[in-house]
C-alpha cells in the first residue's frame, strides 16, 4: 500500500477545490428596491442578512420591478363573506379599480349598483338612494387594512427611515414549511409575511392591532393562494381573510389587469352628499 504524505495531500486537496468550479453567486437586488437600505447591516446581521435575502426573492418571484412600478389594477371577481367561520350568503360580485398609492373603487353586485369609494382617508358609498359618507367603522377597517397591505408595507414600509426586518424562522404555515419574515416601523407597527420557500411567494401576511372598543388586540391574517402571472406580476387569484384565526372573507379573482391608465372620473363621488339620518346602510363585506 503506498502512504502519501501529509503536504502532498494537503497540495492535492487544495488543487482539487481550486479546479472545482465557484459556487453561483445569489443575483443581488437592485440598489432601487426598497430593500437596499439594510445592506450594510445584512452584512453584520445574520437575522437581518437571512430576513433581506427571503424578503429580495419574493419580490423578485412577484414580479419585481414590474411590481414595484405598478400604478393601477382592474380587478372582476366574488368576495364571501363569513360570520363565526360560516358562510353568509352565495356571495356577491365585484369590479375593483385600485389607483396608487391611495384609490380604490367597489363596484358591487351583478347591477353594479352600490359602489364604495375610498380617496385617502375619505370614503363614500353610492346607492339608488344617492352618495353618503361610508360608515365610520367600515371606514376605519378599511384604513387599517390597506395601511398593513402586501402592496404598501413592501413599497412604503420597508424603504423608510427607522424600518427593521428580522428572520423568524422556518414554521408550518398553511401546511407546508414556510420562512417567516417581521418588518417592524420606527412607529411600532409590525406586519408578519410567510413565504413559500420554494416559489418565494407570499403565502400568509399577519399583523395585530388593538380593538378601539374593547382594547383588546386582534390579529388579522390574509392567506394567498392559486397564484398567476399577469403582465409580469404573480397574483393570487384566491385570497382568504382570517380575523383571530376564523375566516371572515374569501375573494376569487376571475380577471385582473394592471396599468390601464384608469379614468379619473372613477375615483369622484357620484351625486351630491346627503345627510343620514342613521349610521347608514352596511355594503357587503370586501
Amino acid at each position: 500500500m503506498r502512504i502519501v504524505s501529509l503536504p502532498s495531500f494537503l497540495l492535492l486537496s487544495s488543487a482539487l477545490l481550486l479546479a472545482q468550479p465557484a459556487p453561483a453567486p445569489s443575483s443581488a437586488a437592485p440598489a432601487s428596491w426598497p430593500t437596499a437600505q439594510f445592506e450594510a447591516a445584512a452584512a453584520k446581521d445574520p437575522s437581518v442578512g437571512k430576513a433581506k435575502q427571503v424578503l429580495d426573492n419574493m419580490i423578485r418571484a412577484l414580479g419585481g420591478e414590474a411590481y414595484l412600478n405598478m400604478r393601477d389594477m382592474a380587478v372582476e371577481g366574488r368576495t364571501y363573506a363569513f360570520y363565526q367561520g360560516r358562510p353568509k350568503g352565495l356571495g356577491t360580485l365585484y369590479w375593483r379599480f385600485w389607483q396608487a398609492p391611495d384609490k380604490d373603487r367597489y363596484e358591487l353586485t351583478k347591477d353594479r349598483d352600490v359602489i364604495d369609494l375610498y380617496v385617502g382617508d375619505k370614503g363614500y358609498e353610492t346607492t339608488y338612494k344617492g352618495t353618503v359618507a361610508i360608515d365610520p367603522k367600515q371606514l376605519t377597517d378599511y384604513l387599517r387594512r390597506r395601511e398593513h397591505s402586501l402592496e404598501n408595507v413592501l413599497r412604503t414600509w420597508l424603504p423608510a427611515p427607522g424600518t427593521m426586518i428580522l428572520f423568524e424562522g422556518t414554521a408550518v404555515v398553511e401546511q407546508n414549511l414556510a420562512d417567516k419574515v417581521t418588518i417592524l416601523t420606527a412607529a411600532n407597527d409590525s406586519v408578519t409575511i410567510a413565504v413559500d420557500p420554494g416559489t418565494h411567494l407570499p403565502v400568509r401576511k399577519t399583523y395585530s392591532y388593538r380593538d378601539p372598543v374593547d382594547r383588546q388586540f386582534d390579529e388579522e391574517s390574509e392567506v394567498y393562494s392559486n397564484y398567476k402571472l399577469v403582465q409580469g406580476i404573480n397574483t393570487p387569484y384566491a385570497t382568504v381573510r382570517m380575523d383571530n384565526g376564523e375566516m371572515s372573507n374569501q375573494r376569487f379573482v376571475n380577471k385582473v389587469s394592471y396599468n390601464t391608465g384608469l379614468a379619473p372620473t372613477l375615483f369622484e363621488p357620484q351625486g351630491l352628499l346627503f345627510k343620514q339620518n342613521k349610521s347608514g346602510d352596511q355594503s357587503p363585506p370586501k
